[in-house]
């Protein structure tokens, strides 16, 4: 497949896709034997490629340096257009392979949370209503997932909050009560002797919601120690350590309740939405519609729980 771009002294210039994806690697990977592995492409044949796209555009797209390659300011604008280029006709296949059967390939985006306590159920009963979709989930924070699906990374995301991005919609999904989790003798986080936070990475919703709600109370300074996972939080804090700040759900879920404490929030802290967004201009193929109708269908079973202890 073929792209022909005009310039502005009416040459044009024909970049073969395969090319693009070719230079795209490259960037992605720093280094042109890296690219070559991750293509399964000759190392040679990889080098040559690059040079023709550079010799056809008329313009240096990478620095090399000693160790690996890094764009010029005209390869990251290439970069730019390129992963724009591959994902329409990536879409373009979708679409014209949608013939009304869900099927194909399917990446999704989650928090952590969610992945551990919402989307189990979620996902056995859309493998089994579509076995021939081929599902990839991708973890990591609100903030790391939003530019993920504007990077075309993944076809959409659960995220805690809203989205305020022009080339983002969202779609509330689940309502979550935020609560702070203890060891299960602090009866009152005012009674804390000093605050420890115990925290995923920044990016985290729940993270910064937890640092505004302590300084809107005055509870400062605290100290902050991040971890990677749900367990190893929910763990460090039932072993005194310090407290955290998580949907109830993903304590009762994750089976700590009887180890910990769960305080409620005050307004307008004490519940966060989660939105699973997509970019505007994304084609919504079969197995988009039918993961995102199963999602609702599951959000709909699912409340917030009654609140318990208070502060």
């Amino acid at each position: 497949m073929m792209k022909c771009f005009t310039f502005y002294d009416n040459r044009e210039v024909t970049v073969d896709i395969n090319a693009l994806r070719i230079f795209k690697a490259v960037a992605e990977e720093e280094s042109v034997s890296k690219a070559a592995c991750k293509l399964d492409y000759v190392q040679s044949n990889v080098t040559a490629r690059v040079k023709q796209l550079e010799d056809e555009l008329d313009s240096p797209l990478f620095y090399r340096k000693t160790r690996g390659m890094a764009l010029t300011p005209a390869g990251q604008t290439l970069f730019d257009y390129a992963e724009r280029i591959l994902h329409l006709v990536a879409e373009a296949e979708k679409a014209v392979q949608d013939n009304g059967e869900v099927k194909g390939k399917l990446a999704i985006g989650s928090m952590e949370s969610t992945a551990a306590v919402r989307l189990p159920s979620i996902l056995a009963c859309y493998h089994q209503a579509y076995p021939k979709v081929d599902l990839m989930l991708k973890t990591g924070t609100s903030e790391e997932l939003q530019f993920a699906v504007l990077e075309y990374k993944v076809e959409g995301a659960f995220v805690a909050g809203s989205v305020e991005h022009a080339e983002i919609v969202q779609t509330p999904v689940f309502e979550e009560e935020l609560v702070f989790v203890t060891e299960p003798n602090i009866e009152s986080l005012k009674a804390l002797n000093g605050v420890t936070l115990l925290v995923f990475r920044q990016g985290c919703t729940y993270r910064t919601q937890l640092e505004h709600l302590l300084r809107a109370n005055g509870m400062l300074p605290y100290k902050i120690m991040e971890f990677g996972s749900l367990e190893a939080i929910l763990g460090c804090v039932a072993a005194g350590m310090g407290i955290t700040l998580f949907p109830r759900s993903v304590v009762t879920g994750l089976n700590y309740a009887n180890l910990l404490r769960l305080h409620e929030t005050p307004k307008p802290f004490g519940h966060v939405p989660t939105m699973f967004i997509r970019r505007k201009d994304a084609i919504e193929t079969k197995a988009m519609a039918a993961f995102l109708e199963t999602v609702l269908e599951r959000g709909r079973q699912n409340r917030p729980h009654s609140n318990e202890d208070k502060i």
